[in-house]
């Protein structure tokens, strides 16, 4: 709003209307900062075409994800910081200035308490992250770019850390308590950094479903524009004859749609580390799939789960391998690291719409 941007009411994919910004263009850091400031529930995008976007398209993914893990690491620290035995000391002599979770501090009384303690903060985060960069260094199973990888992520989980929990730990940095601080912070940041994995994961999966559903409607398209070719994958791959096809479904409004739902609110309990991811397209490709479907069951929408989505998609449906071992990786990554994940695939039978939630709560 400061740049002169107001909000409008715009349409979703799910035909509901809500108010936000449509952007033809913006940085994952924004997205990440917006996010981190609790700006943003949701974000959106519809493409006839993705894969010249879908470096992108994987990038906003993986931010959205560590953003939310971001947030819940930073909630995590807090939570066990005011159970350390040298704030609960400090409680005890001084109850009338608790450090709980009921403390509110501003912000901005926060930032001058800090001011003047830049040096504690840099010396209490390498107390802090010593130990940790030490043990990634010497493992002997992890690539000099993994390596790279894991150091810098240590580095971001620290640094998005609230002032909230940077006035505990420098309050408290010069006492015998923040040995325990410093310790429960590391385990913190080792089951966060191993979440963080799953994002890769998830990109991958989103994308392949996003190119399928994709291809699927160049050749619906094809089949329209091209009657009578019979090797229609063959033409598509044509950068001329696709490049006609992705402006006809541009001109006819049918796109493939993804939307990231973050949460549950900031104050919806237990739904902070929520993310829903749903991909929207109207197509015809399932035809055969539904009709199974219908008469074992009078409904109109029925629900799957992604892997059995994929299994009953008929033959010849590119992609469906592919598909497959990208779900049952992602399921297998979640598992390790406590990620609960559920996937459901709804299809309205009344208007051809293929609906792919993927849950996860973190």
């Amino acid at each position: 709003m400061s740049k002169q941007k107001q909000l409008t009411r715009i349409k979703l994919a799910d035909n509901t209307e809500d108010y936000g910004v449509m952007l033809t263009s913006f940085s994952p850091q924004s997205i990440q900062n917006l996010i981190t400031l609790a700006y943003v529930s949701k974000v959106e995008i519809s493409m006839a075409e993705f894969v010249s976007s879908r470096q992108e398209v994987m990038d906003l993914s993986k931010v959205i994800v560590y953003s939310i893990l971001y947030k819940l690491f930073d909630r995590e620290v807090f939570s066990e910081l005011i159970k350390c035995e040298v704030v609960r000391k400090f409680n005890r002599a001084n109850p009338s200035h608790l450090i709980d979770d009921k403390t509110q501090i501003s912000d901005s009384k926060l930032r001058l308490t800090l001011a003047n303690k830049e040096d504690i903060i840099q010396k209490a985060r390498k107390d802090i992250l010593d130990p940790v960069w030490h043990t990634i260094m010497n493992d002997s199973n992890s690539s000099p770019e993994e390596k790279n990888i894991l150091l810098l992520m240590s580095e971001k989980f620290l640094n998005r850390l609230s002032l909230m929990n940077w006035y505990i730990l420098t309050k408290f940095y010069r006492s015998e308590g923040f040995a325990q601080m410093s310790s429960v912070i590391r385990k913190l940041l080792d089951a966060f950094m191993e979440k963080s994995k799953v994002a890769e994961y998830i990109s991958i999966l989103v994308m392949e479903l996003a190119l399928n559903s994709e291809n699927n409607n160049l050749r619906k398209q094809a089949r329209i524009m091209y009657n009578g070719v019979e090797d229609l994958d063959s033409l598509m791959f044509d950068p001329e004859v696709r490049s006609k096809l992705v402006a006809e479904l541009n001109r006819k409004h049918e796109q493939v749609s993804l939307s990231w739902k973050l949460g549950g609110g900031s104050t919806a309990i237990g739904k902070q580390g929520r993310l829903q991811i749903t991909l929207y397209n109207k197509e015809d490709e399932f035809q055969e799939v539904k009709q199974t479907i219908e008469q074992q069951s009078a409904a109109s929408l029925e629900k799957r789960s992604l892997i059995d989505f994929y299994r009953e998609l008929p033959e010849g449906q590119g992609g469906t391998d592919l598909g497959m071992y990208y779900f049952s990786y992602l399921d297998d990554a979640c598992k390790k690291v406590n990620v609960k994940f559920e996937s459901i695939v709804n299809q309205y039978t009344s208007n051809d719409l293929t609906v792919i939630n993927l849950v996860f709560n973190f």
